[in-house]
């Protein structure tokens, strides 16, 4: 295609015509296999009579080059089949936007008065004299439960807000603590909170799928434990 320019001298006009240069995208710069072809051709019609090629080498190279685009093609097919998953992992775990999902830790947080605090106890061993402690933001103890010996296993609890004296306290967030005596020793026991989920974004540098939860807390999809209802 030529790019036509008007221009006007005095009376005269007349038309100049230059060739447009085409922009690169860099493809040409590919070997590609009907090219690799070419060349070994090229290669066989101008070689020695007198030393001609070796049958092992020109079979060596023509395996190189298949490798060689063989494992190419297999990573572009790999990184578009990753991409999809990516995309169809984000899918799915948008379905969990609204329900609550349980994860490790001891934060916990109240959007409004009326929500508590759930989660599970994780005990290994038989706990006597168990105790919960909720701590507000500044780290003061605002309730205490005492749930007395649990045989080993998960020990579900649900805080409902309140404070000691039946007060129910402003939202935000919560701490839980656990401590037994276990074997005779008192020992503080970990604990798992549902979260609910917010919103699901996808992180950049192959982090995968990540869950926001309520408080502005993030965490990765495969850091769920269980998945609940709202």
């Amino acid at each position: 295609m030529n790019v036509l320019e008007q221009r006007s001298i005095g009376q005269d006009l007349y038309w100049n015509t230059e060739p447009e240069i085409p922009v690169s995208d860099g493809s040409e710069q590919t070997l590609k296999q009907e090219d690799f072809f070419a060349l070994l051709t090229e290669q066989l019609a101008n070689q020695d009579p007198t030393k001609p090629v070796d049958n092992d080498q020109m079979v060596a190279q023509m395996t190189s080059f298949t490798t060689a685009d063989g494992i190419s093609q297999l990573n572009e097919q790999f990184t578009a089949f990753a991409a999809s998953m990516t995309s169809n992992q984000a899918l799915q775990a948008s379905s969990l936007i609204g329900q609550s999902v349980l994860v490790t830790g001891n934060i916990g947080h109240r959007g409004t008065e009326s929500e508590g605090i759930s989660g599970v106890i994780i005990n290994e061993d038989t706990s006597q004299n168990t105790e919960i402690q909720v701590l507000d933001s500044a780290g003061s103890v605002v309730r205490t439960i005492d749930i007395g010996t649990q045989a080993p296993g998960n020990i579900s609890f649900n805080w409902d807000g309140t404070d000691n004296n039946g007060n129910i306290l402003p939202p935000g967030d919560y701490a839980i603590q656990v401590q037994g005596n276990v074997f005779g020793e008192a020992t503080a026991l970990p604990t798992a909170i549902n979260r609910h989920v917010d919103s699901v974004s996808m992180s950049g540098a192959g982090q995968g799928i990540v869950l926001n939860l309520d408080g502005d807390v993030s965490i990765k999809l495969e850091d769920v434990i269980e998945i609940g209802n709202s």
